[in-house]
């Protein structure tokens, strides 16, 4: 995988906020329902999911930013750049020399390797034979004991939840199945979104040094008549000329429930009403609005209608504004 500060966008010294907002745009517009015909952007997802779950994991990204591993998570080389570079320096340096004038090594001697991971005590033994170092302590025993890396933890597990449109809006608890089989009640975070992607820690693959972690990436399905608006819902609602003319009081669905709305006389089609608090839940723990636009539905071929307006005529210049 290609370094992921630059598959997500951001510097290496960016901030988790500036990490997470960078994923969240390239989720959305990547998303594999949004590019069905695009098997590159499934790809393209797919890397990008990979390097945000490696940098939004504090100690992965730091052993990453140290080199202790790689973009993929997996151990970096034990040797680095291996003999090029700087390699061994020349035994005429000035170190001084040892007993018998031999040379004198140090850890600096090997700077052409990445001491990263190199068991300096086993180096050193082969070329003193088993030396001590001051104080009696074989050469490297401290270095051993710093460098052990500890037991790697499993592998993340990806799952994919798809919430319905009203659960999303009125932030439902979801059930999902793990891949032992348990089931949990998962609780949406305010503010959900397409692509939103939660981390339940300690639900991945079981590894010697624990369990990783389950990401779940959230789908939010589309709705029959509701539409998403930022925070808000938006709803269509049909209504006769009757009721646009003389006023009245009509059943209106939300994501709660449906409630009664009142039709002011003289109403129009594209007239807004807001119900408020009926909308998405908000990331700061309100909720957002219904915006309900009105349509003045005219029944085709009715006689009786065209009998009642027969000789009336609306004197009033709408198109006035348009200078035609």
């Amino acid at each position: 995988m290609a370094d992921p500060y630059s598959t997500l966008g951001v510097a290496r010294g960016a901030s988790e906020k500036d990490i997470k907002s960078a994923y969240r745009k390239l989720a959305k517009e990547l998303h594999p329902d949004r590019n069905k015909d695009n098997p590159k952007a499934a790809e393209r997802f797919s890397e990008v999911t990979r390097a945000y779950d490696l940098l939004s994991d504090k100690d992965k990204r730091a052993r990453f930013d140290r080199g202790d591993i790689d973009a993929d998570g997996n151990p970096a080389h034990p040797f680095g750049g291996g003999f090029g570079g700087g390699g061994f320096r020349g035994a005429g340096g000035s170190r001084g020399a040892g007993p018998a004038g031999g040379r004198q090594y140090s850890p600096e001697d090997f700077e052409g390797f990445g001491t990263e991971g190199i068991d300096l005590g086993d180096i050193f033994e082969g070329l003193f034979g088993g030396g001590k170092a001051a104080g009696g302590a074989p050469f490297g025993a401290g270095a051993r004991s710093q460098r052990s890396q500890p037991p790697r933890r499993g592998e993340n597990k990806q799952y994919r939840l798809r919430v319905a449109f009203v659960d999303a809006a009125t932030g439902k608890d979801q059930r999902i199945t793990l891949a032992d089989g348990k089931t949990i009640d998962l609780k949406l975070p305010q503010g959900v979104e397409d692509g939103t992607q939660m981390r339940l820690k300690g639900k991945g693959l079981q590894g010697p040094g624990g369990a990783g972690d389950g990401l779940v990436t959230i789908t939010i399905d589309k709705h029959a008549f509701f539409r998403r608006d930022g925070d808000d819902v938006r709803l269509d609602l049909p209504v006769t000329l009757d009721e646009a003319v003389g006023g009245a009081r009509v059943k209106v669905p939300t994501v709660d429930g449906a409630v009664m709305l009142t039709i002011a006389p003289g109403s129009s089609t594209g007239m807004v009403m807001r119900l408020k608090g009926k909308g998405f839940q908000t990331k700061t723990g309100g909720r957002g609005d219904q915006l309900v636009a009105l349509e003045i539905e005219i029944p085709p071929d009715d006689a009786e209608l065209a009998r009642r307006l027969e000789g009336w005529r609306d004197s009033r210049d709408l198109r006035a504004r348009f200078g035609a």
